[in-house]
């Protein structure tokens, strides 16, 4: 069983899982090759250079699995609440169980109503449907959380990977029981 299975591996979803990755959870990222933004031109991310969209996805996908995180490409049909402790994720490679799911499924909600997660209206230019979360990204599946475009983040892919991570930083919170914080420190190099 994984701590933590991510559907999508976008901006939000990589995201997520370098954070869940690197707290030392194990982290599995089910991925459909779908992402919008390998159609992406990006000049506006902090810190970065310009890059084509497959490459952030690549930098964002080496990265979470340096940390450990494994990328599985699948298919996503169905979640299924194993009680309080866990959820049963279906693909079309087989079924995984973590303790908490994060959606990160981009424009599309789709796999959210299909297995009841409550939706709301989108209000994101050409995104007509959204999972609704609480400010925490828990949805009204229990132990499934969403971040991104999916739960209502704008579509810019720096935005939709700050959402990734926060959402990610208080899934961790939850499971240790306090807040998380993750905070790298540069070494006197004396």
């Amino acid at each position: 069983m994984y701590d933590i299975i991510v559907i999508g591996g976008g901006p939000a979803g990589a995201s997520a899982a370098i954070f869940t990755a690197k707290a030392g959870k194990k982290t599995l990222v089910l991925e459909n090759d779908q992402s919008v933004t390998k159609a992406a031109w990006l000049q506006n991310h902090y810190g970065a250079p310009d890059m084509g969209g497959p490459e952030l996805l690549e930098v964002g996908k080496n990265q979470a699995e340096q940390f450990g995180a494994e990328f599985v490409r699948a298919e996503v049909s169905d979640l299924k609440n194993q009680g309080d402790a866990s959820v049963k994720v279906e693909t079309d490679q087989g079924s995984y169980e973590a303790q908490r799911v994060i959606l990160a499924t981009g424009n599309s909600a789709k796999l959210a109503e299909a297995v009841g997660i409550k939706t709301k209206a989108g209000t994101e230019p050409r995104i007509k449907v959204v999972v609704d979360t609480d400010e925490e990204g828990r949805t009204s599946m229990s132990n499934v959380w969403a971040a991104g475009v999916v739960a209502g983040a704008s579509v810019h892919t720096i935005i939709t990977a700050g959402d990734g991570a926060s959402v990610a930083i208080n899934v961790l919170s939850e499971l240790n029981g306090e807040r998380y914080v993750d905070h790298d420190m540069l070494k006197d190099k004396k």
